[in-house]
């Protein structure tokens, strides 16, 4: 038996306990994760002050939502697999203390291109930490219980924290500027550092075998350059670079599948991705998660545009996603003991489908607190139900050693799916926002008279109409309740997507997940497999 061999079995034996200091370590790694998950949705309730502090358009703002999902998604494949082989504490502390500069290039940025930037940057180093925390979990806690549970929570309150976000950005932005939702992460980080060097192992069930970089480098430009076609996508100006993103989108895809089958370490194992406990898990979770943070971008502005809250009542009226997330995963753990991983994916997405179904019938200018809530309500019980399952299937049907594949496809479910549903679901609302703004111009008694820097301004974005607003007092109320009804517009095409999405993800889970008792036999089958092909690749 070789060294590694050796290594594999004792990492599997020492698997049938929780490490020690379990809460401690878990504790650590929740909090190393929420680093990384605070920052993705705290500025979607800046937005409109953004937006007036840059002069931003549609596009500007969406961008500055997105770059930083956009670099996590980018980047956990490959940083994932880094941390596999030259250790998973090393590129959580890495990514923790880069998370310091980043906060700060935002906070300080002179242009809203160094504000993205700066998102972007963040972004990357989220991808440095976050994909080491449920891989270490996975590497640390056995199968079974005690492991679901961990993930569990792991998942309800990163996710949680994500949807708190918008919450503590509203009570900083009733005193102070747009900046100061950058700065929150810093005492964190800071907290995140020392438990992560004191309390994290620094070697767990890590590969020796060398790191596919080349398809690290494909897996950047692929996720990046799909992710950005989607965005600039209703730019009429922007067509001819879109095609040209599409373009790469689809060559790098050709060349990375190409490189995966080739590759003596490939970064993503196709064979392990083809197995349906994992992509279904995969394109499952990508759909939950990101229906999450797409309700979150599009709500926060519903919010402030139409119902005219106030940043802090704009976060507050999330909570009860943040709630029901926490309420439910530990039930959701209990769902996927008993009744298996497909069963609670589609409560999950139930709940999910309710929430937009809400948003769409119910969401309109003055209605109640009580709506904006229950639709909330709705989305967190099913990202709480469907986080755990998700998660918990990818880390089961991959090899010890290959967790890092497992983590940085979770991580893809939350950023990745973030980053399309806020690019998709904007994209909609741009287009939808335009076309009805279009409209109103139309039918104005004599359109031809309106400057085209104004009509430009009007159906650039809400931001826009209100300015043009403040610069024309005597047509404010016309103008902004133009505005107003081109964006509910905007929003009843995007909730159609998220219904669409959500539909479709629901078919893949009940047609291609196996049951129960199906499921379980398959991960014992693909256990074997693994434990067998390291034995031989050792000898």
């Amino acid at each position: 038996m070789t060294k590694e061999t050796s290594t594999l079995a004792a990492g599997t034996d020492a698997l049938s306990e929780a490490p020690d200091k379990a809460g401690l370590v878990l504790a650590t790694l929740i909090i190393v994760a929420a680093v990384a998950n605070l920052p993705l949705a705290m500025a979607n309730v800046a937005l409109p002050s953004i937006s007036a502090y840059f002069d931003a358009s549609q596009t500007q703002l969406n961008l500055v939502a997105v770059s930083y999902s956009l670099g996590l998604a980018c980047s956990v494949l490959w940083l994932g697999a880094l941390g596999d082989r030259y250790g998973r504490k090393q590129m959580a502390v890495l990514g923790v203390g880069l998370a310091v500069p980043a906060a700060l290039i935002c906070g300080f940025a002179p242009t809203i291109e160094v504000l993205i930037f700066g998102r972007l940057f963040g972004g990357f180093a989220a991808g440095m930490a976050y994909p080491t925390t449920l891989a270490l979990i996975a590497a640390l806690w056995g199968p079974g219980p005690g492991r679901t549970r961990s993930i569990a929570l792991w998942a309800a309150i990163g996710g949680a924290i994500s949807a708190s976000g918008p919450l503590l950005s509203g009570l900083l932005l009733e005193q102070f500027p747009w900046n100061s939702v950058f700065f929150v992460v810093l005492p964190i980080a800071v907290v995140a550092l020392f438990m992560a060097l004191k309390y994290l192992p620094s070697h767990v069930n890590e590969t020796t075998e060398t790191v596919d970089n080349i398809g690290g480098i494909l897996s950047v430009v692929l996720v990046g350059a799909f992710v950005l076609a989607i965005n600039f996508a209703p730019v009429a100006s922007m067509r001819t670079l879109v095609w040209g993103l599409l373009a790469v989108t689809a060559v790098t895809l050709i060349l990375f599948v190409a490189r995966q089958q080739r590759a003596e370490n490939p970064l993503y194992d196709l064979k392990v991705a083809a197995r349906p406990t994992f992509w279904v898990a995969a394109v499952g979770g990508i759909i939950v998660f990101g229906a999450l943070m797409g309700a979150m971008f599009i709500g926060q502005q519903f919010l402030q545009n139409v119902l005219g809250y106030s940043t802090i009542d704009a976060g507050l009226a999330i909570l009860p996603a943040a709630f029901f997330m926490i309420i439910v995963a530990p039930r959701s753990a209990v769902l996927v003991e008993s009744h298996g991983a497909r069963f609670t994916l589609l409560a999950g997405y139930l709940f999910v489908l309710l929430g937009f179904i809400t948003m769409l019938l119910l969401w309109n200018e003055g209605i109640p607190y009580w709506m904006v809530g229950l639709g909330y309500a709705f989305v967190g019980a099913g990202v709480g139900l469907a986080g755990t399952p998700a998660s918990r299937s990818l880390t089961a049907s991959v090899p010890v050693t290959r967790v890092g594949m497992a983590s940085g496809t979770a991580d893809l479910q939350r950023d990745l799916g973030g980053a399309l549903f806020q690019s998709l679901l904007g994209a909609v609302l741009v287009a939808g926002y335009a076309a009805s703004m279009a409209a109103a111009l139309a039918a104005y008694p004599d359109p031809t008279q309106i400057p085209s820097d104004v009509t430009n301004s009007l159906e650039m974005s809400y931001a826009g109409a209100q300015a043009m607003a403040a610069q024309y007092p005597e047509y404010a109320d016309q103008i902004t309740a133009a505005a107003k009804t081109a964006f509910l517009a905007g929003d009843q095409y995007a909730y159609i997507a998220g219904i669409v999405a959500v539909l479709i993800g629901a078919a893949l889970v009940f047609f291609f997940f196996p049951r129960r008792e199906a499921e379980k036999q398959l991960l014992a089958d693909y256990h074997a497999q693994d434990m067998a092909a390291t034995a031989v690749s050792d000898n």
